[in-house]
């Protein structure tokens, strides 16, 4: 099997609406199409990062909770590249988002942070 890229990202939020605005006003990410499916009373946001990555935002009526602390196994976390890691952390604030302190990543000397989407999924910021 040859793997060209990651595809996408899916998530399932528990507020569609608060998990939008998130994603498409403070965050800035495209829509490329909305589907509501009324057979699962569910919404399908497709959402463009940058020119190569999609985000699929789901929303399904009860369901459960997923751990994000303590950190759990799984999938850990969603990072997006940025250029200027504290233009990003400033935009954020002055859109009420805090964000951790950055960091140095030891082995790459990169800068990073995390803050959370409205259902506590930790993102990351890693600066090019």
């Amino acid at each position: 099997m040859k793997v060209n890229k990651i595809h996408h990202v899916a998530i399932i939020c528990s507020n569609y609406e608060k998990s939008k605005e998130f994603y498409v006003n403070i965050l800035g990410l495209n829509i490329i199409k909305e589907t509501y499916r009324k057979e699962r009373t569910s919404y399908k946001l497709d959402l463009s990062v940058g020119d190569n990555y999609q985000i699929e935002l789901f929303s399904f009526p009860n369901s459960p909770e997923r751990l994000s602390y303590p950190e759990a196994r799984g999938l850990r976390h969603l990072a997006f590249e940025v250029d200027n890691i504290q233009q990003a952390i400033n935009e954020l604030a002055d859109k009420n988002i805090t964000a951790e302190p950055i960091r140095i990543d030891e082995i790459t000397g990169k800068k990073f942070t995390f803050f959370s989407d409205p259902d506590a999924l930790p993102i990351e910021l890693y600066e090019k």
